[in-house]
């Protein structure tokens, strides 16, 4: 390959399924192999068992997968998506075709633990108990270890062996180097030694058995040891499904299939035959097939397993409705506006996956340090054999301290420690409507102090509101409403939009037709309800038709103003009636959310491109003090900068395109779900529902998964370094070790599973 293809740099990326890894030495082996190809760069994850990579100049994906068969593993492409895809049909016939299904691999591995846990009992209590041992107890152990350590063990000898033949060792070549030297001895010590002999009696010591060599048996280890890392594997199998079931229900949320209009008749199709443009019906209680716009009908949607919002939505013709989100009323007819993997769903789904394939930078050490361990601990145990021999002269001891260091020193734990969290808290995030982008997001959001909130749209609804009615002395509110909202009814100006929809909640009934309404441009409306000449608009329309503003209603529209909102006047039959206050109102949650942040310690910043008053009474109303007030929109990413120039490190809230700098800029980027594209395309966490307080919650969580990685890497490092002394100084029956060993591993899971009752 030619220099200048080389520096090329990665142009496509794919993902692959990797089968045959048993810990993350063997994900460091194939990470390391991959990036050694000529403009690959590639991340290999033991939890999620994929390879992410990238690659570029004449690399293809065939080269990839060989490199990978090569390293002594198997690897697959996932299936292209095809309609209704047959389920043989999972991926190419090669080498590298994928292993069977996890339920399959899950089955298997439970049935080898049990008949393994079943022969293993009472060789170790036969060991273990010297007032149970009866003559010829000794030949009976054998033949229940001797299945045990060669067919329960086979996985380990198994992938020892592929490993030895490809010049490398990993955790599979420490146990089945363990448990081989162990069967093997005790084989040695029935057949050629005095352990064979009638009568023959075991002591069993928790740490170093000083007994003569030919007398010594480990078969409780050889069988032992297996059951101890079978029950950790399964355990540790069960858990990984566990940990990956919030990807999995997202990704089956949606519908299978669905009722699409042709020629005006219903015809039911699977859903992946939906095309853009095709309008379908959405019945009570179904699910809705796919993105797209209502068309015909109201109904109220709940879209609780997307946005974690209980609360039902109501839409109506021109809404927009997402998949997955089911339809609780009426019938509805919804034109698809995206398919496949366009939709909300499909994304959501590929951004939790990516992040959970990520690597943060600590696990980045751990890899680093895996890779070199199992080597190490080779020569560790082979050092220790001679040194207790050379030391004591006692083959047994030396014997005993160096399968002990082979079987306790396997790092497991280490590979486990951040893709399981990562796995958790991603897919709870998921569950709660909070999208984390990747794990080198979680460090971010630790060293956050400062929160810059986009007013519009996040703080405030971002639509004009209906805020305050102020009727004249001797008018109701009602018949206020009632008349300045009908004449609104019929305009398609933003604030009449919003005083007509005000009216119907307040009033809650119908609004008359005017009649002769009339637009008067700049000004407002005008026109006549129920026999009422009515006027609706700014104080100049009133004026030329010589109506005056009495004083409690001039102090109300001066109030109005000062702080930012817009007074909508309102008058009939030549006198003024009212003052309607329309703003963009504050979400009801801000505030609170705010609350919530300032008790994560961080500093809340309002940024607007509004008048200073505006902004000054939206921060009034939250609880904010610092306010950025009249910036434009590509200024927005400067306040960021300067923010950040000041030794502060920021976070940003937004939902607009003219957000999308800023968070890019931002040390970590929140994106409000409910806003543009090129917003959560720009954020590191996404916050599906529009509701300000899931910020906190997202950095909560964010924080708590972080917290979890951490606790469990140094689990795994403190026990793996406190654990090879005391193996090594001959104080662990090697026994013991396996049951550590596996323990540890299970702590690290279950740790992490701790995440899931994240509220």
């Amino acid at each position: 390959m030619s220099s200048s293809t080389v520096h090329d740099g990665p142009i496509a990326a794919v993902e692959l399924s990797i089968g045959g890894m048993t810990c993350a030495s063997c994900a460091a082996r194939i990470e390391k192999k991959l990036n050694r190809m000529d403009g690959v760069s590639a991340t290999v994850n033991f939890a999620t068992e994929k390879a992410k990579i990238s690659y570029g100049g004449d690399v293809q994906v065939a080269d990839l997968i060989a490199t990978v068969v090569k390293t002594g593993y198997t690897a697959s492409e996932p299936p292209p998506p095809e309609p209704e895809p047959e389920p043989e049909a999972t991926g190419p016939a090669r080498e590298g075709a994928p292993a069977p299904g996890p339920d399959a691999e899950l089955a298997a591995l439970r049935q080898r633990l049990l008949v393994s846990a079943v022969l293993a009992l009472p060789v170790v209590v036969l060991s273990m108990v010297p007032a149970l041992q009866f003559d010829n107890w000794q030949w009976l152990s054998l033949t229940l270890a001797a299945p045990v350590a060669v067919w329960g063990a086979l996985p380990f000898h198994r992938a020892a062996w592929t490993n030895a033949r490809h010049g490398a060792a990993t955790m599979d070549t420490l146990v089945s180097v363990g448990t081989l030297a162990a069967f093997a001895w005790s084989v040695w010590a029935l057949f050629f030694g005095h352990a064979g002999m009638p009568g023959m009696r075991h002591g069993f010591d928790l740490a170093l058995s000083r007994t003569d060599a030919s007398s010594a048996l480990y078969l409780e280890v050889a069988s032992g040891v297996v059951t101890f890392i079978l029950l950790g594997r399964y355990l540790e199998a069960r858990s990984k499904r566990k940990a990956g079931a919030a990807l999995k229900a997202l990704l089956e949320l949606g519908a299978k299939d669905v009722a699409v209009l042709r020629g005006g008749a219903e015809v039911r199709i699977p859903v992946d035959r939906l095309r853009v443009g095709e309008r379908f019906v959405v019945r009570p209680g179904e699910k809705i097939a796919t993105d797209g716009t209502v068309v015909e009908g109201t109904s109220a949607v709940d879209a609780s397993m997307l946005t974690g919002e209980s609360v039902p939505v109501d839409v109506r013709p021109g809404d927009g409705v997402t998949g997955a989100t089911v339809n609780t009323a009426g019938r509805l007819v919804v034109e698809a506006t995206r398919v496949g993997a366009d939709t909300q769903l499909a994304r959501m789904a590929k951004l939790v996956e990516d992040a959970q394939n990520g690597k943060a930078e600590v696990q980045r050490l751990a890899d680093r340090i895996s890779a070199v361990f199992v080597p190490v601990v080779l020569v560790i145990a082979l050092g220790t054999w001679l040194t207790w021999w050379l030391a004591t002269g006692n083959a047994t001891a030396a014997f005993t301290a160096a399968v002990a260091v082979l079987i306790i020193a396997c790092p497991c734990a280490l590979g486990l420690a951040t893709p399981t969290a990562l796995l958790v808290g991603t897919g709870r995030g998921a569950q709660l409507g909070i999208l984390i982008k990747g794990p080198e997001v979680l460090e971010s959001t630790r060293k956050v102090d400062t929160v810059v909130l986009d007013k519009t749209g996040t703080v405030t609804t971002g639509t004009m509101t209906l805020t305050d009615v102020r009727p004249a002395d001797g008018v109701a509110e009602a018949e206020l409403l009632r008349l300045a909202g009908a004449l609104e009814h019929a305009s398609e100006h933003p604030i009449a939009r919003a005083v007509a929809t005000g009216a119907v909640e307040r009033t809650g009934g119908d609004l008359p037709v005017p009649e002769g309404f009339q637009n008067v441009p700049g000004l407002g409306v005008q026109g006549v309800v129920d026999g009422h000449a009515v006027l609706v608009g700014r104080e100049r329309l009133l004026t030329d038709w010589s109506i005056s503003l009495p004083a409690p209603l001039a102090a109300a529209k001066a109030q109005a103003e000062a702080q930012g909102s817009t007074a909508v006047l309102v008058a009939w039959d030549g006198a003024a009636r009212g003052v309607l206050t329309v703003a963009d109102a504050v979400k009801e949650t801000s505030a609170e959310a705010v609350a919530r942040l300032r008790a994560l310690g961080l500093t809340p910043i309002l940024l607007t491109g509004d008048n200073r008053a505006v902004a000054d009474t939206v921060a009034r109303q939250v609880g904010i003090e610092e306010v950025v007030a009249e910036v434009l929109p590509q200024d927005k990413v400067d306040v960021v900068r300067r923010l950040q120039a000041q030794g502060r490190t920021v976070a940003m809230v937004g939902d607009g395109v003219n957000d999308a700098a800023a968070l890019a800029q931002a040390d970590l980027g929140l994106a409000m779900g409910t806003g543009t594209d090129a917003a959560i395309e720009a954020g590191d966490l996404t916050l599906v529902r529009g509701d300000l307080r899931v910020a906190a919650d997202a950095i909560r969580l964010s924080r708590r998964t972080l917290a979890t990685i951490k606790g469990n890497l140094f689990w795994a490092f403190g026990y793996n370094l406190a654990a090879l002394p005391l193996a090594a100084a001959g104080l662990l029956n090697p026994m013991i070790a396996g049951a550590a060993m596996a323990f540890s591993s299970v702590f690290v899971v279950t740790n992490s599973l701790r995440l899931r009752s994240f509220r």
